[in-house]
């Protein structure tokens, strides 16, 4: 490249790149050298949903929106990070995504590359017995947040009970550990099985709630199974968020459909019937009141008047009763889901195209993992933990200046004016520079801090 191609040629490559259909495999490589190179912890993994919204003509699966709590049209982008927020891999499903089992395949996906399956942590979307005694199985340890937490009973225990305490995000907390004892139904047989309860008090807040994990027999503690949790749903970095801030990973480059392999959907016969039934039973119950409330009426020598008004509802509420039994045989009869290819009056879902996205995310990825190691590069030279993130995009986002000579580039720029600051940046820049980086026309790039090399 000896120039910057214009913006239509670079759309022009990157939809060419599309066609070659090689994302999937590029995003495997990518992660798998980020587990086999040691870039990526590989103790703790945090897994989460996030929606992909779609506001196009197309019909595609609803995905759940969690700020609105409604569903919408649009997808759902997993993506599982490590403890410092590196991104370990991520992957886009259609509609509302299936968290429990992208869970289960992300260890057989890195089996070759892990020693043992990193501890997952996961929220409240995982909750449930099956799904944990399938993890036991499986063996893949985990921590996530209790559900229907009663709130009454844990402001009721006493104060000693937390008999440990610790400070995470500039918050006090007090911990203790118990169990909590889950009954399923498998096979018809009933099996029961034990987590790790732990129970947390936010002091700063004067909050108590509960999470559960389990370890599968390693030694991991009460306060490590806590700061887990906090670490990533505790007001402490939420990397999704954190990366929407700074990157648009909601942009979506196209959105080229395709014919969707789920074309199942809920029998539009049973919603009809039901309403049936829903009518029938009103009727139903309206002719049981009026006929509670009627009184028999007698001929002269004491037999039922048959023409009397209880006579009718008793033969009405028969005519009823028959009706709503015939409704509920055929409901029975009807099947759950149907294709909608099927159906008269009725659109195929489609799926949306992800190369393009894949791709971009990739880039996306990369990009902010390459940010994270130099932001710890940076917090050697300043070790202020509040400020750095932002020193580092003060340094990164600074004027300056450009020469280009024989055999170098130079980028100098402009010095920050706080002298910690201004150090930071100097040693920053050095330490780029050890790395002996080449623009793509074979000059080396050189970063300074200085005035104007012009």
């Amino acid at each position: 490249m000896s120039k910057l191609p214009p913006k239509r040629d670079v759309w022009q490559w990157f939809y060419a790149a599309c066609n070659l259909r090689f994302s999937t495999s590029l995003c495997k490589l990518f992660f798998k050298q980020q587990l086999l190179g040691g870039l990526v912890s590989t103790c703790i993994w945090f897994a989460d949903g996030h929606l992909l919204p779609y506001t196009g003509r197309r019909k595609i699966h609803l995905a759940f929106n969690t700020q609105r709590k409604m569903m919408m049209p649009g997808q759902t982008n997993i993506v599982t990070c490590d403890e410092s927020g590196r991104i370990v891999d991520f992957q886009i499903q259609e509609g509302k995504g299936d968290l429990k089992t992208h869970i289960v395949e992300l260890k057989k996906k890195w089996a070759k590359e892990l020693t043992e399956p990193p501890i997952m942590v996961f929220d409240r979307e995982g909750y449930g017995a099956p799904f944990f005694n399938s993890l036991i199985e499986d063996k893949i340890p985990f921590v996530t947040w209790e559900k229907h937490v009663d709130s009454k009973k844990l402001k009721e225990l006493d104060d000693d009970c937390f008999n440990e305490s610790f400070e995470m995000n500039n918050k006090k907390y007090r911990i203790f550990e118990g169990e909590k004892t889950f009954t399923l139904e498998e096979n018809g047989k009933t099996k029961t099985f034990e987590l790790r309860k732990i129970y947390l008090w936010n002091q700063t807040s004067n909050r108590r709630t509960c999470c559960l994990a389990w370890d599968d027999g390693r030694p991991i503690t009460t306060l490590q199974c806590a700061q887990a949790i906090l670490n990533r749903w505790g007001a402490s970095e939420n990397t999704f968020k954190h990366l929407h801030d700074r990157h648009p990973f909601h942009y979506h480059p196209g959105f080229k459909t395709l014919d969707s392999d789920k074309q199942l959907i809920a029998n539009p016969a049973i919603k009809s019937i039901e309403k049936e039934i829903k009518t029938v039973r009103k009727k139903l119950d309206k002719k049981h009141k009026k006929n509670s409330r009627t009184k028999e009426v007698l001929n002269k020598d004491g037999s039922r008047r048959e023409n009397s008004l209880k006579a009718c509802l008793e033969s009405g509420i028969s005519q009823l009763e028959a009706e709503l039994t015939k409704l509920l045989n055929e409901k029975k009869q009807l099947p759950e889901k149907v294709d909608v290819s099927t159906l008269e009056d009725y659109n195929s879902f489609k799926k949306i195209d992800n190369e393009g996205k894949n791709l971009f995310d990739f880039v996306t990825a990369s990009l902010w993992n390459a940010r994270k190691d130099m932001t710890d590069w940076l917090l050697c030279h300043y070790p202020n933990e509040n400020e750095y993130v932002d020193l580092f995009y003060a340094i990164t986002q600074s004027h300056g200046w450009i020469k280009s000579e024989a055999d170098r580039v130079v980028v100098r720029l402009e010095p920050l004016q706080q002298p910690s600051r201004r150090k930071a940046q100097e040693q920053f820049c050095k330490r780029l520079n050890a790395l002996s980086a080449y623009i793509p026309i074979g000059k080396i790039l050189q970063i300074e801090v200085g005035s104007s090399p012009i």
